[in-house]
């Protein structure tokens, strides 16, 4: 899996999860999520339901991703992966660009660090190239905790790299066919732009 350096693995987006159908990438690092159906996840599942799916893979996960907003109502499962030692990402998604989002995004990530987050990841769907510049602009800014930022719809694929350049941790791309979000790279394209721009720059 040279294409990657860590796998997510939605486990929303699976019929049967329980069947473990990641299980063939042993040695592989894995982010599990299970996205809440308004943050863009299928079958608009319960927090119940998506703490239960969580749960059932902490022994395998290296990260888990958990919107800020269910942080509450799924404390339990974060509580879990603390003591097993699981990070997890603090997420929030715009998929409509709103104007105000990018000065929203500095306090949200005050507030996963302050719930135990190990980062938090934004992503905002972008209009105009003055949104990718604050988008990129809130990497310079001193923060408690790692930031994973990219922009959504056309200017996402700039906006992926360009942040990556930034510090931007957890930079996504797709395996397979399609893309999971407006404007993704493929994995294997996005890691070697990001190779490629890093040895530019120095």
């Amino acid at each position: 899996m040279a294409a990657c350096d860590l796998l997510e693995v939605r486990l929303d987006l699976l019929e049967h999860p329980e069947t473990r159908p990641w299980a063939h990438l042993s040695g592989l690092p894995i982010l599990f999520t299970a996205r809440r159906g308004d943050e863009g996840g299928a079958g608009d599942l319960s927090p119940e339901r998506r703490s239960q799916l969580l749960e059932s893979v902490l022994e395998e996960a290296a990260l888990i991703d958990v919107e800020l907003v269910s942080a509450g109502e799924m404390a339990g499962v974060l509580e879990k992966s603390a003591a097993l030692g699981v990070p997890w990402v603090a997420s929030w998604h715009d998929f409509e660009g709103r104007a105000d989002s990018f000065g929203k995004i500095p306090a949200m990530a005050e507030q996963a660090a302050t719930a135990g987050a190990a980062c938090f990841k934004a992503a905002v769907r972008l209009h105009h190239m003055a949104d990718l510049a604050k988008l990129a602009g809130l990497l310079t800014q001193p923060l408690p905790l790692p930031l994973s930022l990219m922009g959504m719809g056309r200017l996402a694929p700039v906006s992926r790299l360009l942040c990556a350049q930034y510090g931007s941790v957890l930079n996504y791309g797709y395996l397979g066919d399609a893309p999971t979000a407006p404007g993704q790279w493929s994995a294997g394209l996005l890691k070697a732009a990001v190779s490629a721009s890093e040895i530019g720059l120095t």
